[in-house]
């Protein structure tokens, strides 16, 4: 368990670094270009990336010791953060105001990179879980997991808006650097006692086809990822608008400080778990934390309140870590050691691939649709008088009507015979053997 903690410990630093990258480039875009389009475009291409580059992680991480791999993670963007650096202090600060600069674009993708190697990291550290921790303990491993990633996201969200209000992204690359050199350090003479890789011989390194079929033959756990990539559909929308509709009703100072505030809810909800677990059915715990969000997400915009915003977020955030534990206690249980890092990797392309086309579209959605039907449209006599009106309200209505459809979808997928096979072969079964295959 000490192993274990400072494996955490590491991962709160280098999740720090990313995240704070992350956030202040959102921040930064769309004070610097004050175009809901661009922001939506810039968490696109996140979540395209993410999802098309999953199944590789997770093949290096099946494939390599995990020590390795989560050192590499951190080269790779403490690499691409020093570049990346060097590009915005070269270029002047108008450059960074025009939504159509190639310039501006550049440095996007390139800090979009150094984040997304983070990903690596991501896949790692639950199958560490399986290696260090015994079965009945890891769904409170698993918690404390969420508990890492709530420390991480509370520092972040305090720190990245201060940051891009002091200085744009000068004093946040800065502080990237430093920190990423820090984490790869700790890393480097941190032992891990992992005393061999894990895998069948011969078998292909990306093996597409072999880990679908072990997904697919393992009962409900096909569904359960499709349950999941639905919900990431519905949850592009929030990247998408989330930052831009906070924007609208206060300061990025201020929304900086009250989401570090907010992000207490990861620890919160994630301290809890590795307390009491999450019973004897971690599916069960996942669809109950479905429907708490989504009822949370058709009422937390219904006026614009920061102080609802604030409440309802808070509630959200805390239970996200129930469904991330759960999935991944699941998979811990299913899915056969040598497997776990690519089966962990598709579920995460998978799943990630939808909010893409969420994202990339809802921008351009809202400014056509939702904002002109808020501000000058139908809206506006039909449910204006006790909603309000305005831009912000058209943001504020494609939350509430993405939380009930996901309201619904979720009561319909509880329901299936898919979760009846999935909760018996949690419960009552073992591991699935790998079914053979020699094909990638």
């Amino acid at each position: 368990m000490k192993t274990f903690y400072q494996i955490l410990a590491n991962t709160i630093l280098a999740n720090v670094t990313n995240m704070t990258v992350w956030f202040a480039l959102i921040f930064f875009m769309y004070l610097e270009t004050h175009s809901v389009t661009a922001t939506s475009i810039v968490s696109g291409i996140f979540l395209v990336l993410t999802a098309s580059l999953g199944i590789w992680f997770g093949s290096l991480v099946d494939h390599n010791k995990k020590k390795n791999v989560m050192i590499l993670s951190g080269v790779i963007s403490l690499i691409i953060y020093i570049i990346g650096f060097i590009i915005y202090l070269i270029y002047p600060a108008e450059t960074w105001k025009d939504p159509t600069s190639v310039t501006l674009w550049v440095l996007v993708l390139l800090l979009l990179f150094g984040v997304i190697a983070g990903n690596i990291r991501s896949i790692a550290v639950p199958t560490l879980v399986t290696i260090l921790i015994p079965e009945d303990e890891r769904a409170k491993a698993n918690g404390l997991t969420g508990t890492a990633f709530g420390i991480s996201f509370l520092i972040c969200s305090a720190i990245s808006g201060l940051l891009v209000g002091a200085g744009g992204m000068y004093y946040v690359l800065i502080l990237g650097i430093a920190m990423m050199l820090l984490s790869i350090v700790h890393m480097w003479f941190l032992p891990i006692p992992e005393k061999e890789i894990v895998h069948i011989e011969h078998q292909p390194k990306v093996d597409l086809r072999g880990t679908y079929a072990l997904v697919k033959a393992i009962p409900g756990l096909l569904a359960l990822i499709v349950f999941s990539t639905i919900n990431n559909f519905l949850g592009g929308t929030f990247m998408g608008l989330m930052d831009a509709y906070g924007l609208s009703l206060v300061s990025v100072e201020v929304w900086g400080l009250l989401f570090a505030g907010i992000s207490c809810g990861f620890i919160i909800g994630g301290l809890f778990i590795a307390k009491y677990g999450l019973g004897k059915n971690p599916l069960f715990a996942m669809f109950v934390a479905n429907i708490i969000i989504w009822i949370i997400s058709a009422v937390f915009t219904i006026q614009p309140s920061i102080i609802l915003l604030s409440v309802g977020m808070l509630i959200y955030i805390s239970v996200v870590p129930f469904i991330e534990a759960s999935e991944q206690t699941i998979l811990q249980k299913v899915v056969p050691q040598e497997r776990q890092g690519r089966v962990f990797g598709f579920a995460h392309s998978v799943e990630q691939s939808a909010s893409p086309l969420t994202t990339f579209l809802i921008g351009p959605i809202a400014e056509t649709y939702f904002i002109p039907f808020m501000t000058t449209g139908a809206g506006v006599g039909l449910i204006g008088g006790w909603f309000g009106t305005g831009p912000d309200r058209g943001i504020a209505l494609v939350f509430t009507v993405t939380g009930i459809i996901g309201l619904i979808l979720t009561v319909i997928a509880m329901n299936t015979k898919y979760y009846k096979l999935l909760s018996d072969r949690y419960l009552h079964g073992g591991v699935e053997p790998m079914p053979e295959t020699g094909t990638s």
